[in-house]
Parts: structure tokens; C-alpha cells; sequence
């Protein structure tokens, strides 16, 4: 049999695509602050969290991480910790290659007529608009890789340790728990590195705050996402079958 033909091999390399394809997008897309009380069309809901007032404005970048949080939870049901690993270098490998060729394509001499031609579209300076949306600062950058590699490791091990207990049980619970301590860690790190050791040196309270805000936001995210979890187990099991499928699942589980 050649090795592209067999089903599992063929599964992990559509999941690690996925996977990495959404982790870089949300690096990428990140760059946009959206209001979400504007995007659902209410009217805006005050915070007021350790001294500090706003309203729910997230990155973009939040709208993809829940399914990077499904996508770590079914690789690690069916490859275990070493699958999850592999993605995560690699997604992180790839998102730091982005960046690199984003910086470099920054710093190309932009064609003279280039740089006007959005004009009637709002934009008088098109090398302007595309080094601010490109050209993150290298704090938020390295913040974004130390908190996905770091939250990833850890939510690999609070998946399987809740899963020593659960066995095949309860795949919400071990799926819902690593994202709870994972994304704790995760949303805290970023805004630790980019913005209270980075050059704006944010005040405590309002680290807190805005990593609060997060963090809520995302496992509010996660557990709505909870079905897509049970599809994915769906599709891999008519794709592979089930005696294959419950093996992978075993085989995963004994890495613990």
C-alpha cells in the first residue's frame, strides 16, 4: 500500500493543515480590533473590572482561536500528546516564517504609483496601511508565539490527565477542562509579554482586566463550539471506521 493511501496518515495531515492554516490566520487577522456589541447589533455592554471600564472590543484573532481549541482537542483524542506537539512546533514555525517574509516584503521598495492607488478608497498611503496591518510590533509577536507554544504544552497535559479519569467518557469534560487551564495561562502571557514588559508598560489593573475579558470571551467560545467537537468525532469515525478509529483513540490514550 502506498503510505499517501492510508486513511489515518492522510486524517492527520488534513487536521495539521487545518490547524495551521487557522493558527496562522489568527496571528494574521489579529491585527483588527472589532467591537462585538456592534457586530451582533446591540447596544453596548459596559465592563467595570478592577478600576477599569470599557466595552467588548476583541482582536479578530479570537474568532478563529475556539476552532484551534477544537482542533488541538481531536488531534490529541486520536494522535495523543506527540501529535499535538508536532502541529504546535509546526504552526508555530510557520507563523514566525509569516512574519519573517511580512517584515521583509515591508522593507521592498514600494512602486510609486502602488503606494496611491487606494485613493478614492479612503487609503492616501497604500505602504502606510500595509506596514501598520503587517508590520506587528516584534513584542505582540513573540507574546503570541510564548503563549499559543506554552498554552498548547500545557493543554495537552490537562487533556490527558482528564482523561485518565474519564477514559472514553466525556469528551466535553476533558475538552472543555484543558481549554479552561490552557487559555487561563495563554490570554494572561500575551498581554504579560506585549504590553506590561513591552514598551507600554500597561498598570496591573488594567492587565487584569483586559486578560479577564479574554479569557471569559474565549471559554464562552469554546463551550459553544462543543458540537463541532462531537462532529469532528462523527466524520473521523465513518472516515476511518470504528474499529481503526477506537484504536487510534487507545493508542493516543497510552501515551499518558
Amino acid at each position: 500500500m502506498r503510505l499517501l493511501e492510508d486513511r489515518t496518515i492522510r486524517l492527520f495531515v488534513g487536521l495539521a493543515a487545518f490547524f495551521c492554516a487557522n493558527a496562522v490566520l489568527a496571528e494574521f487577522i489579529g491585527v483588527k480590533i472589532f467591537a462585538l456589541e456592534a457586530t451582533l447589533g446591540i447596544a453596548p455592554l459596559h465592563w467595570d473590572l478592577f478600576g477599569n471600564r470599557g466595552t467588548l472590543d476583541f482582536t479578530a484573532g479570537t474568532v478563529i482561536w475556539p476552532i484551534v481549541f477544537i482542533m488541538t482537542d481531536t488531534v490529541n483524542e486520536y494522535f495523543g500528546m506527540r501529535g499535538v506537539r508536532m502541529i504546535s512546533w509546526l504552526a508555530a514555525g510557520l507563523v514566525a516564517y509569516g512574519f519573517l517574509f511580512a517584515y521583509i516584503a515591508i522593507h521592498l521598495a514600494p512602486a510609486t504609483w502602488w503606494m496611491g492607488a487606494a485613493q478614492t478608497q479612503g487609503v492616501p498611503d497604500y505602504q502606510a496601511a500595509y506596514a501598520a496591518i503587517f508590520g506587528q510590533g516584534m513584542w505582540i509577536i513573540v507574546g503570541s508565539l510564548v503563549a499559543f507554544l506554552v498554552g498548547q504544552l500545557i493543554d495537552v497535559r490537562v487533556f490527558h490527565r482528564i482523561r485518565r479519569h474519564t477514559g472514553d467518557r466525556h469528551a466535553w469534560l476533558r475538552a472543555t477542562g484543558s481549554t479552561a487551564v490552557s487559555q487561563l495561562v495563554d490570554s494572561f502571557v500575551v498581554l504579560y509579554i506585549a504590553f506590561v514588559i513591552g514598551p507600554q508598560h500597561w498598570p496591573t489593573a488594567q492587565f487584569l482586566a483586559i486578560g479577564t475579558l479574554n479569557y471569559v470571551y474565549k471559554m464562552l467560545a469554546a463551550i459553544a463550539l462543543i458540537p463541532l467537537l462531537y462532529l469532528a468525532r462523527v466524520g473521523i469515525h465513518r472516515y476511518l471506521g470504528h474499529d481503526r478509529a477506537a484504536e487510534l483513540r487507545t493508542l493516543a490514550a497510552q501515551e499518558d
